[in-house]
């Protein structure tokens, strides 16, 4: 079992930045995949931001490349999410997601799916003021 609690999120206005924070409980080393994920009120959650521990691969939603930067820091058990050039369509509850146990070889296309990961965080509220 692994747990994954986020923090970092909050209100900000457009063009600012936030840096999400995951820590696993659990060495992240350990993971075949890493990634962020996120839903607004009444739509479905999507994909943000991924890394695929064995490549070193990171997986962008068209939507955040440029601006948001996913990065790990494996002495403390932790990935990140750098949010840069924030805009309104960005608010939204993000959640960190963990594959650990699913599945050792995760494709690029699989680390962009909600059913590639088996571990998830609590979620954090992002606001973004216009």
């Amino acid at each position: 079992q692994v747990q994954l609690v986020e923090s970092g999120g909050g209100l900000v206005q457009a063009g600012g930045s936030l840096r999400l924070d995951c820590a696993a409980s659990r060495p992240t080393f350990s993971n075949y995949a890493m990634g962020w994920f996120r839903q607004a009120p009444g739509k479905e959650r999507d994909f943000v931001a991924a890394i695929i521990w064995a490549e070193g691969t990171t997986l962008y939603a068209d939507s955040v490349k440029g601006r948001f930067t996913i990065d790990r820091d494996n002495a403390k058990n932790t990935f990140y999410l750098q949010m840069n050039s924030l805009k309104p369509e960005d608010t939204a509850v993000y959640y960190c997601a963990a594959n650990r146990d699913k599945n050792p070889h995760v494709t690029p296309a699989q680390a962009m799916g909600l059913l590639a990961y088996d571990y998830w965080g609590q979620g954090t509220q992002v606001t973004v003021s216009s």
